[in-house]
């Protein structure tokens, strides 16, 4: 079966906490994420919470990649969309993973768009 696309849930835990509350930090996570995949970023949004946290999508030519962040569980929950073949978004996890310090990293892979052949082909 082929698929429009693939969407990743990241589970980011035991993150580095001032990290996770950095609105700077977490916007270049992302972009870091996105032009290290060749990603073509189109429009963002990003906010800082008071007293904590960070909220930010990054609209891609691919689809999106975005976050929310909660440092006071040391916890974010990030989602990578990718419609077609033009980058691996597994790397783009690896990129975040890294940026925000989890050492116990859990992903989540769902396939977008199951579309099965036309029968007779």
């Amino acid at each position: 079966m082929n698929v429009l696309g693939l969407h990743l849930l990241l589970e980011l835990k035991e993150c580095n906490p001032q990290l996770l509350d950095n609105l700077d930090h977490v916007r270049n996570a992302l972009y870091g994420a996105a032009e290290g995949v060749g990603a073509h970023v189109i429009g963002e949004s990003f906010h800082q919470f008071s007293p904590q946290g960070v909220t930010g999508i990054l609209s891609i030519a691919e689809s999106h990649i975005s976050i929310h962040t909660w440092p006071e569980y040391n916890y974010a929950a990030a989602d990578i969309f990718t419609c077609g073949s033009s980058f691996e978004p597994r790397d783009a996890a690896k990129v975040l993973i890294e940026l925000f310090e989890s050492s116990a990293p859990e992903i989540k892979e769902i396939r977008r768009g199951l579309l099965s052949l036309p029968v007779g082909i």
